[in-house]
């Protein structure tokens, strides 16, 4: 490269390495450009449980919590942290990789003594965003960032589950989703998904009949039906109609799936909904809670050619709405107590402080200690959405 050349864009430089190169790349042009000692790429996994070094076979170094310490803080709080080091001196700066509100993983730099200042932290904070939409797009070319998120082999069943989710994310000025799905090596019908357009969010919860494989087809027919009458551009019920046609044109009424289908105007905060089976819908509103109950139609695929009715309500800025399957709100404990009785509702006002990413897990995580063991019976899907209102 000549002195008169411009120098390539960090972004350029990424988006020409191959796939499987990103964090070697990473690795030169931070040292190229900003002297840094070290870098590390850590996807979180499956549970969100740890944080998973990306290095050589077999894709990942030792696991650092994903909950605590300075690497668990940065992809919590969203936000850097910055780790003064003594011996030898240098700063190790941790930065989120969020992409459009779903949360990848950490970045960790370390940096000479002295250079993290703020606009060096604030240049990294961007170059990590960079590479996390990189880490997105080599998704579609190589296993290496997959298996990178994994502390254990999936069920075949949940790799079929994982690949048909939107992520696990998803924000906009005038909303933020974060979801969370368990056992998550080992899920079989419970899905979620979302799109957006100019004027609406449609969110889809669904649970599949059955267990494992069967229940991993049955969602999948089902929430690709979905997404064909959606991307139709069928209206809410119509989309729940051909979905109820196809799933029971395949099993002819001996299998179906309980869906929650929900449309929200993104200028007005009406919210269309259609409730064709057994996932609950709750919405927090300043410090109360309450069940939104809709008038209940039957799971997509019992009958033939059911009709499904729409209904409406309000969503006011700082709202919170979450989903919660049958999984969740109908898991008992040794005691037989159900979970959505009290505990339920406990959770979910002692979370309301957090971002939704966070009270999607702690839901699950507080189901998993009412129930008394890691190995829940059911599946379990829990999303949850801040509604902060058309901008202004």
């Amino acid at each position: 490269m000549t002195a008169s050349e411009p120098l390539p864009s960090v972004e350029a430089e990424l988006r020409a390495a191959p796939p499987h190169a990103l964090v070697a790349t990473a690795r030169r042009i931070l040292a190229d450009r900003l002297g840094a000692q070290e870098v590390t790429l850590l996807l979180a996994d499956y549970g969100l449980a740890v944080l998973q070094p990306v290095s050589h076979l077999p894709y990942t170094g030792e696991p650092v919590p994903a909950q605590d310490g300075p690497v668990g803080s940065a992809f919590v709080r969203q936000s850097p942290v910055i780790e003064v080091l003594r011996e030898p001196a240098a700063h190790l700066v941790h930065l989120p990789i969020t992409v459009r509100g779903d949360r990848l993983g950490v970045l960790s730099v370390r940096l000479p003594e002295g250079a993290a200042d703020p606009e060096t932290v604030l240049q990294l904070g961007d170059f990590a965003t960079a590479l996390g939409h990189e880490v997105v797009t080599a998704d579609q070319d190589t296993d290496l960032y997959l298996q990178a998120r994994r502390t254990r082999r999936l069920t075949l069943a949940a790799e079929m589950q994982w690949q048909l989710l939107p992520g696990r994310g998803c924000a906009r000025e005038e909303y933020v989703i974060g979801a969370h799905l368990e056992p998550a090596y080992s899920i079989g019908g419970d899905n979620f998904d979302w799109s957006a357009d100019a004027r609406h969010l449609t969110i889809t919860v669904t649970d599949g009949m059955g267990k494992g494989i069967e229940a991993a087809l049955l969602t999948s027919l089902t929430v690709g039906a979905l997404r064909n009458a959606r991307r139709g551009g069928l209206g809410l019920a119509d989309q729940a109609c051909l979905a109820d046609q196809a799933v029971y044109a395949q099993y002819g009424g001996k299998m179906y799936a309980s869906t929650l289908l929900l449309r929200c105007d993104l200028a007005t905060g009406t919210v269309t909904a259609v409730d064709a089976g057994s996932p609950q819908l709750f919405r927090q509103r300043g410090g109360h809670t309450e069940r939104i109950e809709l008038d209940a139609q039957l799971p997509l695929g019992m009958f033939e050619e059911t009709d499904y009715v729409e209904q409406h309500f309000q969503l006011e800025p700082d709202d919170r709405l979450i989903v919660v399957s049958t999984g969740v709100h109908g898991t008992r404990s040794a005691g037989g107590d159900l979970y959505g009785e009290g505990a339920l509702r406990q959770i979910l006002s002692a979370t309301r402080p957090a971002p939704p990413h966070e009270a999607a897990r702690a839901v699950v995580a507080g189901l998993v200690e009412h129930f008394g063991s890691d190995d829940l019976v059911s599946d379990a899907a829990v999303v949850c959405l801040d509604w902060h209102g058309p901008p202004a």
